[in-house]
């Protein structure tokens, strides 16, 4: 007798549906995956954003200056890589779910924990140095040392990321958002008091954050595992762990690392523009703008990061059911909505540009500033919102090498290049450095409509297919070994 499914899921009869009863109900699921997504994408961001704002409350600017290089090194570093590769399971469980091949989301799930774990031992041993190696690279000392052991503290945090990524995109598949959103509330409401009794009141200082954060992140992973263990909604996707179990990890691993270099190489040319502003002239004013548009940007991405995870689920689910015409509706009802989020945020950016500045710096000089470059940040809001659905869709397909070619040729032949031309020879500052990475969002976001808009669904859901069935020949090759 075949398995119920855990959700209700359009079939081929529902794929011939049309009209505005179709669109209201594909936007009504994204709309039930999106929305606790950005909750959830907002709250694990404000984690780190909050224990920076403590440690800018103690006495001096070393404390601020080292926590701060620390957090920017740890997610350029480590954390954007395991996101980046976790994010592999957006594909293999969407689809193994709308397969309804349920058993190897487990399977999926426990390839990547132990992969990314393993991974996390070269990056402790990275993290373990950092103050030496700041030192060596030029910075100076005592903002080498405080960062150092800044960064040695978020180490835990590090390896509790590791399960942490996984379980989310394990629960996303399946559309279970509930308890991430409330996990992830509830570990932000605990950091904030935990991480001002560990500043303020332990004697550990700045480094007394990082260790909150640590704490925080596996508060998390104990909320999302009891839930995964007691809950009925996860009876058909939990599986014990086996060693047989792990015999896939390459295939875990071919989209794990383009996912990596998907998401890392656009995360690393912003990180790249706050390093460049430093060569200017001026840098203390210049790193200060750039330093609040990327937080602004960062912050508002938000968003498109909840559509694109929706995105990812509804068509990687569609896929793996075998309805390419449900994957086709799924782009247009999500892409639709993020042209609409996109001229809506990007607007009201632009009316409260006088704003923006002051709401970070007292200072006349920087809020003028910053609210000259809000028209050049109100077009990344806009690529962004496109970009972060697209690759969300890439994801759901499963061509995450494609978009890691789109964003190396974007960002490194076309938008760092353009920042240092626009930048330092043509002398524009800190906005011809921005103007130059808006170059590579602009080629990015319209290659991957391109490649979005000529995509041939029914070839990806036979494909998606051909995953699934590969995966469920290995499960039954494991079992057969095991008895």
């Amino acid at each position: 007798m075949a398995e119920a499914p855990l959700l209700p899921r359009k079939d081929q009869e529902d794929a011939a549906e049309e009209g505005p009863g179709r669109w209201r109900s594909e936007a009504g699921k994204l709309a039930y995956l999106a929305l606790p997504m950005v909750a959830v994408s907002l709250s694990q961001y404000a984690v780190q954003v909050s224990s920076n704002m403590m440690v800018g409350h103690l006495p001096g600017v070393l404390p601020l200056s080292s926590a701060a290089i620390a957090t920017s090194l740890a997610s350029v570093t480590g954390f954007s890589l395991l996101i980046g590769m976790a994010s592999a399971l957006e594909t293999l469980c969407g689809q193994a779910y709308g397969a309804r091949q349920y058993h190897t989301l487990g399977l999926h799930t426990y390839r990547a924990i132990v992969t990314l774990l393993v991974v996390c031992v070269p990056l402790s041993l990275l993290w373990a140095f950092m103050g030496k190696i700041l030192v060596l690279i030029g910075q100076d000392p005592l903002i080498a040392d405080g960062a150092g052991r800044y960064i040695v503290w978020l180490i835990p945090g590090l390896f509790a990321n590791a399960v942490i990524q996984p379980i989310t995109k394990f629960l996303q598949s399946q559309s279970l958002t509930t308890p991430l959103l409330l996990s992830s509330v509830a570990t932000l409401a605990l950091h904030v008091p935990l991480c001002w009794v560990m500043v303020f009141r332990t004697g550990m200082g700045y480094t007394g954050a990082a260790l909150a954060i640590s704490v925080s992140y596996w508060l998390n992973v104990a909320m999302l595992v009891a839930y995964i263990v007691m809950s009925s909604s996860c009876k058909e996707t939990r599986t014990p762990p086996t060693i047989k179990a792990f015999r896939g990890v390459g295939v875990f691993l071919r989209l794990a690392l383009p996912s990596a270099l998907m998401i890392c190489l656009e995360w690393w040319s912003f990180e790249l523009l706050i390093l460049m502003s430093g060569l200017l002239p001026n840098p203390e004013l210049q790193t200060s703008v750039l330093s609040i548009c990327l937080t602004s940007i960062t912050l508002l991405f938000t968003i498109p990061y909840g559509l694109g995870a929706a995105g990812s689920t509804r068509v990687a689910n569609e896929l793996g059911v075998g309805n390419p015409e449900g994957a086709r509706s799924a782009v247009r009802v999500v892409m639709s909505v993020a042209v609409t989020e996109a001229v809506i945020v990007s607007g009201a950016l632009l009316l409260s540009r006088r704003l923006l500045g002051r709401a970070y710096s007292s200072e006349e000089e920087v809020a003028s500033a910053v609210a000259a470059m809000v028209p050049l940040v109100c077009i990344t809001v806009v690529t962004d919102g496109l970009q972060g659905v697209l690759s969300g869709v890439a994801r759901g397909c499963g061509w995450q090498h494609v978009g890691a070619y789109v964003n190396l040729g974007s960002f490194y032949l076309l938008g760092i290049p353009m920042a240092m031309l626009l930048g330092f020879v043509l002398k524009m500052g800190a906005k011809g450095l921005w103007m130059g990475v808006v170059c590579g969002s602009i080629s990015q976001t319209t290659l991957l409509s391109a490649i979005t808009f000529f995509t041939n669904w029914q070839k990806m859901a036979d494909e998606a297919r051909e995953r699934s069935l590969s995966e469920k020949a290995m499960e039954s090759e494991s079992r057969s070994l095991l008895e």
